[in-house]
């Protein structure tokens, strides 16, 4: 049996609590320190991504085995058990979407269906599908009017709730459409065939990685300054296209997203190997492997209490409060994370997942 990969844990925690700060900053409000708002800007988009592209590892490593063996009857019963999670995770997703837009799990869930099909898929067969997404999305956005839906204001999809809407929310428009954000999954399938317990390959690909992404920041800069020749207007109307930012998801978020989450993880890989035995790496990996708990505890406790509190002050906190906030929240949740190693395997909702589906 392969030995787990901690640093996979790792880059899992990491990733949950880059979702934590850019949720609590997208509710309460990123008002005042200008500097602290644009730092935490970098997260945007990057943090959910790297939580996709991780899937994608996640679901080679379990087929890895069954695949190199040839062993069909292996491969079904892994195959099996991720439509089962697929659809536990749909159906959770869809109840938290009545109070959290912005969920993923839902999304999530479909990438994992098309992930299915593409399990025996070779490696250059994978990056062809991520690339061919990739570009095939801005097409959609000539097609289709991307703002459709949105109460930008809000940041709330009005007609999510009609068969039309949601299938176009999510294919098309949402926080994390189908298409291309399934890309993400892919590469992580992708990423997951290489051979990660070997250091110099995972080095290989953290140097690569983050050359791509300093190169996408950089050339998505210039572009933006030299074809608006300092225009505030124009550098306005050209950040959606040539920016990094989420929404919409152009080629050049999906470059950027990717590559800053195969670095982060092969960072993860390479840090957690040298310092394993640390207390730290050890908090970093039993939290990572709560991810799910932690993902849906964030709205409705982390939330849902300051909107008791305060209902009326939601949107309007200072990006002080917020960040300061996110990282109360995020203490919490290793301190939750030790107490719980100590009395259970898996988290609460992991547990669920795993008596329904395994």
């Amino acid at each position: 049996m392969q030995k787990r990969i901690i640093g996979l844990d790792v880059a899992r925690a990491l990733a949950i609590f880059g979702m934590i700060i850019v949720n609590f900053k997208m509710v309460f409000g990123n008002h005042g320190n200008l500097l602290l708002d644009t730092f935490l800007g970098l997260l945007d988009g990057k943090a959910a991504a790297t939580f996709v592209v991780l899937a994608g590892v996640g679901i080679s490593l379990l087929t890895k085995r069954a695949i190199y063996q040839n062993d069909e009857e292996a491969l079904n019963r892994n195959k099996n058990r991720l439509l089962k999670r697929a659809l536990f995770l749909f159906l959770i997703g869809i109840s938290y979407s009545i109070i959290w837009q912005a969920d993923i799990l839902h999304f999530y869930a479909i990438y994992i269906l098309l992930a299915i099909f593409l399990i025996k898929s070779n490696p250059k067969t994978l990056v062809s599908i991520a690339i061919g997404m990739i570009l095939l999305y801005p097409i959609l956005m000539i097609l289709w009017n991307y703002d459709s839906g949105w109460d930008y204001i809000k940041m709330e999809y009005t007609n999510l709730w009609t068969v039309k809407g949601f299938l176009k929310n999510l294919f098309f428009n949402g926080f994390h459409p189908v298409i291309p954000w399934s890309a993400f999954m892919i590469i992580g399938m992708w990423f997951g065939k290489m051979e990660l317990n070997n250091t110099t390959i995972v080095i290989k690909t953290l140097w690569i990685s983050l050359t791509v992404f300093i190169a996408v920041q950089i050339l998505s800069y210039f572009s933006i300054i030299f074809i608006s020749m300092g225009d505030q207007e124009i550098i306005t109307e050209l950040t959606p296209i040539l920016g990094t930012n989420p929404m919409p998801p152009l080629p050049l978020y999906m470059v950027s997203g990717s590559s800053i989450a195969i670095f982060l993880i092969s960072f993860c890989i390479l840090i957690s190997k040298k310092y394993e035995n640390t207390t730290f790496i050890r908090i970093l990996k039993n939290t990572g492997q709560l991810a799910l708990t932690f993902y849906i505890a964030h709205v409705i406790i982390g939330i849902g209490c300051i909107e008791i509190v305060n209902p009326t002050k939601m949107g309007t906190y200072t990006i002080n409060f917020s960040f300061l906030y996110a990282i109360f929240f995020i203490v919490t949740c290793l301190i939750f994370s030790m107490v719980n190693k100590k009395h259970a395997k898996y988290g609460p909702i992991e547990w669920i997942m795993r008596k329904l589906t395994d």
